[in-house]
């Protein structure tokens, strides 16, 4: 009885680790909207949340976050970014089908028709241009119990990692810079962090290779973020820092308040 309670045991943990362990994928989507054309989006945005949560309970997806764009672009590039998590590569590329996504809103809207629902994402389409998308995998995170709630503050750090310099800058965010964000979440300066890789696109040409996600609580928590120094670090680590920026080129920096958020 002893042994099968601890196999038992045994085999609960393992599942649980491998659970732990599955790594989440991401799809960025920039979204530009025309000045004219706010009201209809957010009211579009809105209806857009319901289904989401439709897709979450279906298991479709992970979850999904709405951000409003605070700066890093120029805001004719675009104003608001949506993050989708799913929790496997073919999900992921295969997206929401035309008739999933009418499903899903069947579900969360039963009081419409298929034909009011599909008028609805026609009109919605008209209202925003879909500036660009990315694909990514999540490859390292701290640990946190950090909960997303409106108001969130989150900076998107676009890295491209010098060529032939992929695997080092890699180390040098899981070795070095992850454990720097660690140590800020435990002293309350910093929500969340987490490494991401680039699915699609690319290759020499791709504009970035990478992407950081710092996540704030709020303003306050990241001023203070950016105030504080490590004095605790050691010559070596500070060593291990300075070689892991030269590994790749910061991009671009945008920073975003959350607005919706479904898991």
């Amino acid at each position: 009885m002893k042994k099968l309670i601890i196999f038992l045991f045994v085999g609960i943990f393992a599942v649980s680790m491998a659970n732990a362990q599955a790594p989440t994928y991401l799809v960025f989507e920039f979204i530009k909207v025309e000045s004219n054309q706010t009201y209809d989006f957010i009211e579009f945005k809105d209806f857009m949340e319901k289904i989401y949560v439709a897709a979450v309970n279906d298991k479709k997806i992970k979850g999904w976050d709405f951000w409003a764009l605070q700066s890093g672009a120029d805001p004719s590039e675009f104003q608001y970014i949506t993050v989708t998590y799913y929790d496997n590569p073919v999900t992921m590329m295969n997206g929401f089908q035309d008739e999933e996504m009418v499903k899903y809103a069947m579900i969360a809207y039963p009081h419409l028709t298929e034909k009011q629902v599909v008028e609805k994402f026609n009109e919605a389409i008209k209202s925003r241009d879909l500036a660009q998308r990315a694909y990514m995998q999540e490859i390292a995170t701290t640990n946190d119990n950090f909960n997303l709630k409106k108001g969130s503050l989150a900076s998107f750090d676009m890295m491209k990692a010098v060529e032939g310099k992929f695997q080092e800058y890699e180390k040098a965010e899981k070795e070095v810079f992850q454990k720097i964000h660690q140590n800020r979440i435990e002293k309350g300066l910093m929500g969340s962090w987490s490494l991401l890789r680039t699915a699609l696109p690319f290759g020499s040409e791709a504009k970035y290779t990478h992407l950081t996600m710092n996540m704030f609580k709020d303003y306050l928590q990241f001023f203070n973020a950016q105030e504080y120094e490590d004095m605790e670090s050691t010559a070596e680590q500070r060593a291990a820092m300075a070689k892991g920026i030269q590994a790749r080129e910061q991009k671009y920096i945008y920073l975003a308040t959350l607005e919706n958020s479904v898991r």
